[in-house]
């Protein structure tokens, strides 16, 4: 049985960090050491474990299996360990000092992070905030720890993860503001005749409007196809191609990227978009103030 009193329990903090990061250099600014202090650290974690920890794989480092088996209970112990030491009458924001990384899409990011750029900057000047955009291993993500919370519409959510509703959005169609083919009215006929650009964050090749149109036997042109939002907008203000997309970021645009908007010629419904996050750290107080963050950013938009 391993003795405890023999380990220094520092030494999982930085486990932690090492395996987030897959670089001694990252970890080492995270932790406020230097990089050779924390290349110190990673020695001593090999000895006490056994085993490499970190491997070189072409410019960078990747964890060993058996660490890669250790990411998530280290996570889970750093976490109950916080949630036990942590009083929550006397936490104060004001002097957290942490990075939280944060799952959304750049439709999210434009319409969201302002007001959460001011929540921070007012309450906890000292914490750090990274975007991470969604992808096909999101969930997988937040239950292993690699990011603490995600925004987004999450259908495929595993049961055990938390969701709360954030807010709702609905459908537009936005074309350049002197299209040469368009009227006042953006009928469906009018719709079909058109390119379309496409927003596909998950790499899908078909979207809700395909959906749509499908039921109905109708197909639409897909000319043009974007892993963002913001960069398909700016494609948009640039051709005569349409786009289907969120009322709420194209209202946030607008005064940068010249934009016509029309209601979108389909019965598209409007859809919600939720803050999900893992059990885990349900009981940490530092991710639950962060989560209220994002609560009251959202619950101040208007619309």
């Amino acid at each position: 049985m391993c003795n405890l009193t023999a380990i220094d329990l520092n030494l999982l903090v930085a486990l932690d960090l090492l395996l987030d990061e897959g670089s001694v250099r990252g970890a080492a600014r995270r932790a406020h050491v230097t990089p050779s202090a924390m290349s110190h650290t990673l020695a001593r974690l090999r000895a006490l474990l056994g085993d490499d920890v970190l491997v070189r794989a072409g410019r960078g480092m990747v964890p060993t299996p058996r660490a890669e088996a250790l990411a998530v209970p280290v996570k889970e112990l750093l976490t109950a360990a916080r949630a036990v030491l942590t009083d929550a009458r006397g936490f104060d924001p004001a002097s957290l000092r942490r990075r939280f990384r944060l799952v959304c899409t750049d439709h999210v990011s434009t319409v969201l992070l302002g007001a959460v750029e001011a929540l921070l900057a007012r309450e906890a000047p000292g914490v750090d905030l990274v975007v991470v955009s969604v992808g096909a291993d999101t969930m997988e993500d937040l239950r292993r720890g690699r990011v603490d919370a995600a925004i987004g519409v999450f259908p495929d959510a595993a049961p055990e993860i938390r969701t709360r509703r954030l807010f709702t959005d609905r459908f537009v169609t936005v074309c350049r503001p002197d299209h040469p083919r368009l009227g006042d009215r953006l009928t469906l006929d009018a719709f079909l005749a058109e390119a379309h650009v496409l927003v596909a964050p998950r790499g899908s090749p078909e979207g809700t409007v395909d959906a749509l149109l499908a039921e109905r036997g109708l197909e639409r042109r897909v000319a043009r196809a974007f892993p963002g939002f913001l960069s398909a907008l700016w494609h948009v203000a640039a051709s005569d191609a349409l786009l289907t997309v969120s009322a709420r970021l194209v209202d946030a645009a607008r005064e940068r990227i010249p934009l016509r908007v029309f209601p979108t010629p389909l019965p598209v419904e409007p859809y919600t978009l939720v803050l999900a996050w893992h059990p885990r750290v349900d009981g940490a107080v530092d991710d639950a103030w962060f989560r209220s963050v994002l609560i009251r950013a959202a619950d101040g938009l208007t619309g």
